[in-house]
């Protein structure tokens, strides 16, 4: 076992920063090839090769975990029910599609409200580089890359609006786990108990951390459609 193996994951670490480095220059790096190039072609397979790498991620991760773990154990801890479970899937549909709407707009708020948050403070005690290292930021890295790459490298943009129909379909998926948890006995969107390891987001109790979430949630939403509104505006 190495070094880094041994002492376990760390929070901004020399591989974390590495893995955010990566994401960022990915998402700039792709977005602009492909406008550069303004080829049809490349657009697609840069699509494809984002929404393929998310997928693939995912299902090996959830067979891999249907395998190992007991039935219940999967039930109560690798359903894609996750924000960011989720996301993977919308964002894939949103880049083979090529197509705006609410797919993107979702994809958009969760994708960088959420997984950037995902990114930043990581729930892995894992290190680099051990498979769960990789599937972790392929996974949260992935999502950030395409919706980027979707906005920046496809000019896809939210809609007027699109902060409250956001807001209203995260309230509402929120409430469907919240029953996933109860009747499972799991702990989804950690809607139960907060996550393990270190986040700033998780300083009060239940279930006020929940409320303060919401709140943090719809002020980071509000933020990320700034520069449409005022560039609407100007």
């Amino acid at each position: 076992m190495s070094a880094l193996a041994a002492a376990g994951f760390q929070t901004f670490g020399l591989p974390h920063i590495a893995a955010m480095a990566v994401t960022v220059a990915a998402a700039v790096g792709l977005s602009l090839w492909v406008r550069k190039s303004d080829s049809p072609r490349r657009t697609r397979a840069v699509c494809w090769a984002i929404a393929a790498l998310l997928v693939v991620n995912e299902l090996v991760y959830r067979v891999h975990a249907l395998v190992a773990y007991p039935i219940g154990e999967f039930l109560r801890e690798y359903l894609p029910v996750h924000i960011c479970g989720v996301a993977a899937f919308l964002t894939a549909w949103v880049l083979l599609r090529r197509g705006g709407g609410l797919a993107f707009e979702i994809a958009y708020f969760w994708g960088l409200a959420g997984t950037v948050q995902a990114t930043l403070t990581p729930e892995l005690l894992e290190p680099f580089p051990t498979y769960w290292f990789f599937r972790y930021f392929i996974a949260h890295s992935g999502i950030i890359v395409g919706v980027l790459f979707a906005t920046w490298g496809l000019r896809m943009r939210p809609r007027p609006g699109a902060i409250w129909r956001t807001f209203a379909v995260s309230n509402a998926y929120m409430a469907l786990v919240a029953l996933v948890d109860w009747l499972l006995g799991a702990n989804y969107m950690f809607l139960c108990r907060p996550p393990d390891g270190v986040s700033p987001f998780f300083f009060l109790p239940w279930p006020w951390y929940v409320v303060f979430l919401e709140a943090v949630a719809l002020a980071m939403v509000a933020l990320l459609y700034l520069p449409f509104y005022m560039r609407r505006k100007g």
